[in-house]
């Protein structure tokens, strides 16, 4: 199987070449275009403690994932996310799994599994409605983000402070922990709120755009003309 990401950083598109009998894994509704020789297979998450409603309920994605096959011939697939930004490759391996946020991913081999990570959401992981799920197996995963990546490499000790809407992804290696950004004066009025404390080794993703700045932006042009349609 062989992965082109075409159109990067700004507008990136995955591209998967399939030769007969293999398999990939997207998030439905991801798919933009395919060959005839590929088949698509509907079927529910079950990987998990609580299985395909945990990960709907908690996790955020949906019930559901589209196995794509080549199944008369070799042929292509192609899947984009939502927001604008760019697409990353991670290799997944034994002991090398990754943490990553409910909405970045976008497709996977089929050896992937993806769970709640459980022992972070009972802490408090991320709040803000930022729920992340674990990766393990074996095979590529591919995530999308808001804007660019950003990638840091932490050394074993070495810890970075990522405001939890920048944050991606980061290898289940590191250790982890969530804290407000000042006093209660300064969360609320720093426009930051919730920072995870990363500490290596491992990787860290990170997004250049902030999805709830840029709403808030939008709606700084938006509003000011749906007032106005409403007051006519």
């Amino acid at each position: 199987m062989k992965f082109e990401v075409k159109y990067k950083p700004s507008y990136a598109m995955l591209v998967a070449s399939l030769e007969q009998g293999e398999t990939i894994t997207a998030e439905s509704g991801a798919m933009t275009y395919m060959d005839p020789t590929i088949d698509i297979r509907t079927r529910k998450r079950e990987k998990g403690l609580f299985g395909s409603l945990g990960l709907k309920l908690i996790g955020g994605q949906s019930f559901w994932v589209n196995d794509y096959t080549a199944s008369r011939g070799s042929g292509e697939v192609a899947f984009v996310a939502a927001p604008v930004g760019d697409i990353e490759r991670l290799d997944v391996a034994s002991g090398r799994g990754y943490i990553i946020q409910k909405s970045a991913y976008i497709a996977s081999t089929p050896d992937i599994d993806l769970d709640v990570k459980w022992e972070g959401f009972t802490k408090g992981l991320f709040g803000q409605g930022l729920f992340m799920l674990k990766a393990t197996g074996n095979g590529p995963l591919f995530i999308n983000t808001f804007g660019a990546i950003d990638v840091h490499t932490l050394q074993v000790g070495q810890t970075l402070i990522v405001d939890n809407f920048h944050l991606v992804g980061f290898s289940d290696t590191c250790s982890y922990r969530v804290a407000k950004v000042g006093g209660l004066k300064e969360t609320l009025l720093s426009g930051e709120g919730l920072v995870t404390q990363i500490t290596g080794p491992g990787t860290v993703y990170i997004q250049t755009k902030n999805l709830q700045e840029f709403v808030e932006w939008l709606w700084t042009l938006l509003g000011p003309k749906v007032a106005g349609t409403h007051a006519r």
